[in-house]
C-alpha cells in the first residue's frame, strides 16, 4: 500500500482527534447505551437505538483515523534541506502575474487540505505547478477557468 504524505501538524490533529474519539466519546456513549437499556423495551427505544448510531459512527471514525496515520508518511519541513525549493509542506508567497493578487498557500496531505485556511492538497493542480520551483519563477497553472501564471515571491519552510 503507498505511503500518504503528512505534515507533523495534520498528523497531531489526527491523533488528537483519534483520542477525543476513544477515551472521551466511546465512554459517553456507552454510558449513553447502559441508560437507555434500562429504560426497558429495546425494540422501540429511540434512545437506544440513536446511541448505537452514534456508536457505529464514531467507531467507523476511530477506524479511519488508525488506517490514515497508519499510512501516513509524516513529513517535518523544517528538518528538510531543500535549498529554497518548493516541496511538500512548504509555505509558498505568490503573485498572480496579471491581477498582482499575492496568496500564500502551505502544501499539505490531502486530508489536511482546507482552502479557507490557504492549505491545499499536494495533488491539485496549484501544488503540482509548484512542487520543484524556486523563488522568482513563474508557474502556469491550468484551471479550470483557463491558464493562471504566478510569480513565486518566498519559499518558507515552517
Amino acid at each position: 500500500m503507498q505511503k500518504s504524505p503528512m505534515t507533523v501538524r495534520g498528523a497531531e490533529l489526527l491523533k488528537a482527534e483519534l483520542e477525543r474519539l476513544k477515551n472521551v466519546e466511546r465512554p459517553k456513549i456507552a454510558q449513553a447505551i447502559a441508560d437507555a437499556r434500562e429504560l426497558g423495551d429495546l425494540k422501540e427505544n429511540a434512545e437506544y437505538h440513536a446511541a448505537r448510531e452514534q456508536q457505529s459512527f464514531n467507531e467507523g471514525r476511530v477506524m479511519e483515523l488508525e488506517g490514515k496515520l497508519g499510512n501516513a508518511e509524516i513529513i517535518d519541513v523544517t528538518k528538510l534541506n531543500a535549498g529554497g525549493k518548493v516541496v511538500f509542506g512548504t509555505t509558498v508567497d505568490l503573485v498572480n502575474v496579471d491581477t498582482d493578487e499575492e496568496v500564500s498557500y502551505r502544501i499539505v496531505g490531502e486530508d489536511e487540505a482546507d482552502i479557507k485556511q490557504n492549505m491545499i492538497s499536494i495533488t491539485s493542480p496549484i501544488a503540482r505547478a509548484l512542487i520543484g520551483k524556486y523563488k522568482d519563477d513563474e508557474v502556469v497553472v491550468k484551471a479550470p477557468g483557463g491558464e493562471i501564471i504566478y510569480e513565486v515571491l518566498e519559499v518558507k519552510y515552517i
